[in-house]
Formats: C-alpha cells, structure tokens, sequence
C-alpha cells in the first residue's frame, strides 16, 4: 500500500485570453477568493513582477502552497498545485484555474509525493494534454490545408 503525504499538480496553459494577465493585482484578489471559497487557508498572497513580461502569483496555504508564472507576451501560465493532505483533490481547482485563463491548449503533470519504498511503486508522473475544441478545427482545418497543397504538387 502507497503512503502518500501530499499531492503535486503542475500545468501549463497556452493560449491564454489575456484579460486576466493584464490585471495582475485582480488576479491575486480572485484566485486567493477562490482557493478560500474551496475550503483553503491563504496565509498569505503576493505577486511580484519579475521582468517586463514574466510575473509570479504565489499563495501560501495553511494545507500547501499555489504558485503562477504568468508570461504575458506569449500568453503563457505555468501553475504548480502543493496540497499537504493525503485526500487533497488539486485537480478540483485546476479546473476553476483553467476557467480563469480559458486556455486553448493545456497539459497537466500529476505526482503523488510521499513514501513510496513501501510499495516499492515507479514514481512516474501522469502526464495529460487537452486541446480546447476551436483549436482543435483550426488545427485540423491547417492539416487538410497542408494534404491538399502537397497532392497538387
């Protein structure tokens, strides 16, 4: 049997509207509301400008922590979700995070942390893509595009 002491989320969004990067001081505000209306403890929050186009959101938690990288020039966000509770459920607020950003393309990494020599269990993380359905029309649209131009050749 695993013994699991916490659980790891990290994602990556791409194509992300970019209303919520613009206004870094709301985004604070709501995500911390948010973490707080799902039963967190946010003992603290703050978000900093690292460089003209690269800003971190951080959110201390009584239960773990939150931490956002927002690139907004190439409407980039990477999250990572450290829940200290062995029942904790990160994919829950993934999915209110996500709705924040509407990202067109987004992967997620999931690692169970803790004690894993009990079982003697490969620490491999899931790894999961999902592409929001416009993109994937676009996406397909750019593929037949490409096959008809190649066969006119």
């Amino acid at each position: 049997m695993e013994k699991i002491t916490a659980r790891h989320l990290t994602a990556d969004f791409y194509g992300c509207k970019t209303s919520p990067l613009a206004d870094e001081d709301s985004l604070r505000v709501n995500v911390s509301a948010l973490f707080e209306k799902s039963g967190f403890h946010v003992m603290a929050s703050t978000i900093q400008d690292l460089s003209e186009d690269h800003a971190a959101l951080v959110l201390l938690l009584a239960e773990g922590h939150f931490a956002i990288h927002l690139y907004k020039s190439i409407s980039y966000v990477a999250a990572d979700f450290f829940l200290c509770e062995p029942a904790a459920a990160p994919e829950d607020l993934l999915q209110k995070i996500r709705s924040i950003f509407k990202p067109e393309k987004f992967r997620t990494t999931y690692l169970k942390r803790g004690d894993f020599s009990v079982s003697g269990a490969d620490m491999k993380p899931k790894t999961q893509t999902r592409v929001a359905p416009l993109r994937r029309i676009h996406n397909t649209g750019a593929k037949v595009i490409r096959l008809l131009a190649h066969r006119k050749r």
